[in-house]
């Protein structure tokens, strides 16, 4: 006889009514679906004859409670392997892919969608990653979001709490494994079904879609982490390194031409100004208008040879080169033209070095969207140099910045949508306490890497307290972010920094 615990046996039916309301199941998949939860969670059989047929009604917003309760039901009787939100999300992966149909039948009905419009075929991709919960709802709605107003226009900040940070016991765990090469990597095509490990996440519940991007095998998938709205990553099929050259423009430009309503863009290929994932070449885009695309085009340039693409240089704190054209085949000659002579680029006196110690050092970070019938292709000029003043990059955050970002500066945050660390959260709730109760943060162990930050900008208000300064450390932040920003930028928003930039344009 099984186990006597009813409330599993209850939630086990719940997750299957579950899967019935969001389309995962259909009628005939229900016993089916049933007898793979009840083989998952060690049971034999359910307790009587009616509660084997029941289908509890449920909501879309039940999936987290019904998986807390059978997760703690498997974390009881010993079935994780841990009792943290490592094994607990490998565990409940497993649950859901009972849900979940074969990558077959799902690619099927993409392209099957497809023909009818591009955008239902994404429309449902999307809602299916969110119903297996490969897209964990529940968390992605705790992330902070507000927009700053600053002088390049509104920016988008973010506080990312979706993505789980690794606990000790995992990460000791991970240490004592015996290191594998399977999946090479979280990009990987492999990782389609694989159960994961503590130090590799589960995706049995997740799914791809194939593609041919500029006659090549890709593949299409969304963010666990949605940092926007349908956050997709598009991914070579073979785990080679990131690399800008000609065939990234246009394999981007094919994309937004199979889906003129994504924007697609790509992290720079070098480290300090790249992605935390150089080793597999990927995109990253969605259905988002950032703020960098709406950003207006402060200078027009016309480059010689080139006189029927309009190009500009684009009003933003990094050094943005703007290109548009009917023709997308005209982008990509002009961007690979722009690329080629950015790569080789000296200038002593703006302190751009195309290379050091055999070290190259100049890069792009490319962007692709649609304006109605036109191609446009924004180029971020980078450069990784290092000195022992700024050892993480001259072009990068400098120290004064890092008590609110010290990572990369990558594609997401050059169009102008800042992931901010988790700790945030905490630590500007407890700075707002202190300032308003006027205690000094200048000892305290984690909030005096603030305490300048909050002289300088207190100067501004001439009254703070309880009611303003969630509002103010909001703000404060974002104009933080803004020169977070023109720091990456290679070329300064001043009467010198256009004049570098108008030397490099010269030479196109």
């Amino acid at each position: 006889m099984a186990d006597g615990n009813t409330s599993v046996f209850e939630n086990v039916n719940k997750l299957v009514s579950y899967g019935l309301k969001t389309g995962l199941l259909e009628k005939n998949d229900v016993i089916y679906a049933k007898n793979m939860l009840l083989l998952n969670l060690g049971l034999t059989g359910f307790e009587t004859a009616e509660q084997a047929n029941e289908l509890p009604e449920v909501s879309e917003t039940d999936l987290e409670n019904i998986l807390k309760v059978l997760v703690d039901y498997a974390v009881e009787h010993n079935l994780t392997g841990g009792e943290t939100v490592v094994y607990r999300d490998l565990f409940d992966t497993k649950l859901m892919a009972c849900l979940v149909d074969r990558p077959s039948n799902i690619i099927n009905k993409f392209w099957k969608l497809y023909k009818e419009s591009p955008k239902k075929a994404t429309d449902y991709f999307y809602k299916f990653s969110q119903d297996t919960d490969y897209i964990r709802r529940y968390r992605v709605c705790k992330d902070l979001k507000w927009k700053t107003p600053t002088e390049y226009g509104d920016l988008d900040i973010t506080i990312n709490l979706s993505k789980p940070e690794k606990d000790p016991k995992a990460i000791a765990a991970a240490k004592n494994m015996k290191q594998g090469g399977y999946p090479q990597c979280l990009l990987c095509k492999e990782n389609v079904g694989y159960a994961g490990r503590v130090n590799h996440a589960a995706r049995e519940n997740h799914r791809i879609i194939p593609l041919k991007l500029a006659g090549e095998d890709w593949g299409f998938q969304y963010s666990p982490y949605v940092y926007y709205n349908e956050h997709c990553i598009v991914f070579n099929y073979k785990h080679t390194p990131m690399l800008i050259c000609q065939k990234t423009f246009e394999r981007l430009l094919d994309f937004i031409t199979q889906f003129p309503h994504y924007t697609l863009g790509s992290n720079a290929d070098l480290p300090i100004v790249g992605g935390s994932i150089l080793t597999h070449d990927h995109f990253q885009g969605g259905a988002y208008e950032f703020p960098m695309a709406k950003a207006e085009i402060e200078k027009e340039i016309c480059i010689k040879g080139y006189e029927d693409v309009k190009a500009g240089i684009v009003k933003w704190p990094m050094s943005v080169i703007r290109i548009t054209a009917k023709d997308s085949s005209r982008l990509v000659a002009l961007a690979t033209h722009i690329l080629e002579k950015w790569r080789g680029y000296t200038d002593e006196k703006a302190f751009i070095f195309a290379e050091t110690e055999g070290e190259k050092h100049n890069t792009i970070t490319p962007i692709a969207r649609r304006r109605g019938d036109l191609f446009e292709l924004d180029l971020v000029l980078r450069n990784n140099i290092t000195t022992e003043e700024n050892p993480l990059g001259v072009y990068h955050p400098h120290a004064e910045l890092h008590h609110i970002k010290k990572e990369n500066i990558g594609l997401i945050e050059v169009m102008g949508l800042a992931v901010l660390p988790s700790r945030l959260k905490k630590e500007l709730s407890d700075l707002g306490k202190a300032i308003v109760e006027g205690n000094d943060i200048s000892h305290d162990e984690v909030l005096s890497k603030h305490s300048e930050w909050v002289k300088a900008f207190s100067k501004s208000y001439s009254k703070i307290d309880s009611s303003n300064i969630d509002e103010i450390l909001r703000k404060e932040t974002g104009i933080v972010f803004s020169h977070v920003l023109e720091h990456a930028g290679v070329y300064k928003c001043t009467k010198e920094g256009r004049e570098a930039f108008d030397r490099f344009i010269a030479t196109l």
